[in-house]
């Protein structure tokens, strides 16, 4: 996964958990691009103390995921749905034999809930 795309998510996860000083600081960093010596600026503090912030709450954040697993969940159900589309796609191009796509719909939603 893209490293950027999984720190975005990471942080969408589990970013309430920072203190406000370490979201600040991380979202500048990720979300909104500055540059270590422009959050250091704005900071007061060190550019390599941003550095270590914002590894540090890299960090915790993957911690946090190991734990819970709440990202690999999020990605495994929202892959499971795209298939539920694309099998009703299939089913509106092919005009497909409706039992048979109703069938592979509740496969994939109990796979969706036993994930839940």
């Amino acid at each position: 996964m893209n490293e950027i795309l999984e720190q975005t998510l990471l942080y969408d996860f589990y970013g309430e958990l920072l203190t406000e000083h370490q979201k600040e600081i991380y979202e500048q960093f990720v979300l909104e691009d500055f540059s270590l010596s422009e959050i250091a600026e704005q900071a007061g503090i060190s550019r390599q103390g941003v550095h270590d912030l914002v590894k540090r709450c890299q960090k915790t954040l993957e911690g946090y995921e190991e734990k819970l697993h709440l990202v690999e969940k999020f990605l495994s159900v929202r892959k499971k749905v795209d298939q539920i589309g694309e099998i009703l796609t299939e089913y509106e191009r092919e005009e497909k034999d409706p039992g048979e796509m109703a069938a592979r719909i509740r496969k994939i939603s109990d796979m969706i809930i036993e994930e839940l």
